[in-house]
């Protein structure tokens, strides 16, 4: 990174870059939807590619000049569809939201039924809230999860039958178990067998949070099932923050007609840079063994908590991620979050199915491995971090003790150690 010009131009930022530097190198980075990236990922979003306009598709630009970004952008396209087996994808979305919200705009109209995991059971804003885009613009019926932390394909298949939403969608921002897109698959079909003729249903997978676990084949693909598949490149894909949506070839150009001109106007090349590489490292066979140490570490921490009398939602993991439950404890996501927070643990409050608490509040905290995985953490790390954590929720250990170590674990695992400010 270009510290030192950064500082020239503007020394009150560039401190605060460093600052941010340290905290990262710092701290055992939890929060599931976070990670980090290679120090290419980085250097490409910081190149000249910033400097280029070129609204449109590759070779169908808006703007001249654009020969060289048409071919990158080419690479991060074809990368894509390589790495998940799909027909078509468009890299330009700017976030997983906005991927989510082109797909909405081509498959649907203003009004029609659209059918996601509850924000509280684990779905995420743009599946349907009613203070998002897809909320106030659509009309939304949601399904939850059941008593083991599980969706309950039954009830799905019946909400889905009573309301013939046009479009499902399946994926989640806090769920610990395996998606069954098959399944739904076969209940979009249901759906649409009930529709009026040519106006079937679709199946959506927002596949934000396991993208590198279905890269992998650490996860069941929905790209067989679904109609778009969706997901971020920053969380477990490793890349920079940005969306991808893939889709079937009947649905590639009203898909690229909603991005642009439909919802962004000049995508960002340099990102789109940055997917390309991402997506490069993510067909390389260490990142298969990155994904299946995810599990791993996912897992043996599941068992940590457990063992050490700390509640998890579903009482189990199957990818990268678990919700602590408080309520037993009588301790709020909030103030453990901030406490861990305190040790050198990063972490986020979550609300707990059924969460008597506000989500400002909440009775859960999301714990999620991708980012420690990356930093090289394996399973006697998870021990010890599952320890750390337990002792901080159960307030059996001092705050100090317990910063103390966090830093060393940081210091055993350093993170970008050639970036000097």
């Amino acid at each position: 990174m270009e510290f030192e010009r950064i500082k020239k131009a503007d020394p009150e930022v560039s401190e605060y870059i460093k600052k941010e530097l340290e905290r990262q190198q710092n701290t055992i980075e939890l929060i599931a939807s976070e990670n980090f990236t290679s120090e290419a990922v980085m250097a490409a979003q910081g190149s000249v590619l910033t400097n280029k306009y070129a609204e449109g598709k590759p070779y169908k630009r808006f703007y001249n000049g654009c020969e060289n970004v048409d071919k990158i952008e080419e690479i991060a396209q074809k990368r894509c569809c390589e790495l998940f087996g799909c027909n078509h994808a468009n890299v330009q979305p700017h976030s997983g939201a906005q991927a989510n919200m082109a797909v909405f705009l081509y498959a649907l109209k203003h009004g029609d039924t659209v059918m996601g995991m509850d924000l509280s059971n684990g779905g995420h804003l743009s599946h349907g809230s009613p203070v998002n885009f897809s909320g106030i613009y659509f009309n939304i019926v949601s399904y939850g999860i059941d008593g083991n932390g599980e969706i309950n394909y039954d009830e799905v298949e019946k909400l889905a039958l009573e309301h013939k939403p046009k479009l499902i969608i399946a994926g989640a921002s806090n769920y610990s178990k395996i998606i069954d897109f098959k399944r739904f698959k076969e209940i979009t079909d249901k759906v649409s067998a009930l529709r009026p003729e040519g106006d079937r249903a679709y199946l959506m997978a927002d596949i934000a949070h396991i993208a590198a676990l279905v890269a992998a084949g650490e996860h069941p693909s929905p790209v067989p099932y679904a109609d778009f598949v969706t997901t971020t490149t920053h969380k477990t894909l490793r890349g920079p923050r940005g969306g991808i949506i893939m889709c079937k070839e009947e649905h590639a150009q009203g898909v690229d007609k909603a991005v642009f001109p439909g919802i962004q106007g000049g995508p960002l090349e340099h990102v789109i840079a940055a997917k390309a590489i991402a997506l490069k490292e993510a067909l390389s066979p260490e990142f298969k063994e990155y994904a299946k140490q995810i599990i791993k570490n996912a897992k043996t921490l599941c068992k940590t908590l457990m063992a050490e009398g700390i509640d998890i939602v579903g009482s189990d993991t199957e990818n990268h991620l678990m919700t602590v439950d408080l309520r037993r404890l009588d301790k709020t996501g909030k103030d453990i979050a901030n406490e861990l927070e305190e040790i050198g643990i990063t972490a986020n409050k979550n609300t707990v199915p059924n969460d008597p608490k506000s989500p400002f509040v909440t009775s859960g905290v999301r714990i999620g491995v991708p980012a420690a995985t990356t930093r090289g953490f394996k399973e006697n790390e998870m021990i010890e971090i599952g320890k750390i954590i337990a002792n901080a929720i159960k307030g059996t250990d001092t705050k100090e003790n317990l910063r103390e170590k966090t830093l060393e674990l940081c210091k055993k695992f350093p993170l970008y150690p050639d970036i000097l400010c």
